[in-house]
């Protein structure tokens, strides 16, 4: 599974391309979707966050960091009416911001249609969803996608899904705060990729 690392850097090198994935503190990695969609054509199994509309930043620091202890290699999330790396963002994911690119992107549902098209399979999380996520293949090139607190996924995220599931409530709650519920999702996938290679 690829994982984003900044490169050693020969003497000479300019301070700008030093910092071509890094900002000026040093504490947070990007991606340009361009750059994203090039290291999808080489990655063997890419596993890949789509955050649609995460607006706290507690939520998205501790998304961070899942996304990091799960091996994932970028975290999307749409430009627009959605939380950016903050210190806060940084300060919660406990250095995952080093590490793992958030690449923000115009338009999430062309995003999604362009990271179809490397190959990469797209699976939705939805409270209404018939499919549970135990059920579900979550080997081999593959998207999680995580809908914003309180409102979930956007219609046209959802329509951009190859697949829908939820994941199974035993309690009284009827779901998982995002920061959770993505934790539980990715772990899986994880549970599922190291059975398979086993």
């Amino acid at each position: 599974m690829k994982r984003f690392s900044s490169r050693p850097q020969r003497p000479g090198q300019s301070q700008a391309r030093r910092n071509r994935h890094t900002a000026p503190d040093g504490r947070v990695a990007r991606l340009s979707e361009s750059e994203l969609y090039e290291r999808l054509e080489t990655a063997r199994e890419p596993l890949l966050l789509i955050l649609d509309g995460v607006q706290d930043p507690h939520n998205l620091g501790a998304c961070l960091r899942t996304a990091d202890a799960s091996g994932a290699m970028a975290v999307v999330t749409p430009k627009h009416h959605a939380c950016s790396v903050t210190e806060t963002v940084s300060r919660i994911a406990c250095g995952a911001a080093e590490h793992v690119p958030v690449v923000a992107v115009t338009n999430l549902a062309r995003a999604m249609q362009t990271i179809r098209d490397k190959g990469v399979r797209i699976v939705g999380t939805a409270d209404e969803a018939d499919q549970d996520l135990y059920a579900c293949d979550l080997s081999g090139p593959l998207a999680l996608v995580m809908g914003a607190e309180g409102e979930g996924m956007r219609r046209l995220t959802g329509e951009n899904c190859d697949e829908l599931i939820r994941i199974p409530m035993m309690g009284h709650v009827e779901c998982l705060n995002v920061s959770t519920a993505t934790a539980v999702c990715l772990f899986e996938a994880v549970r599922q990729r190291t059975a398979g290679s086993a």
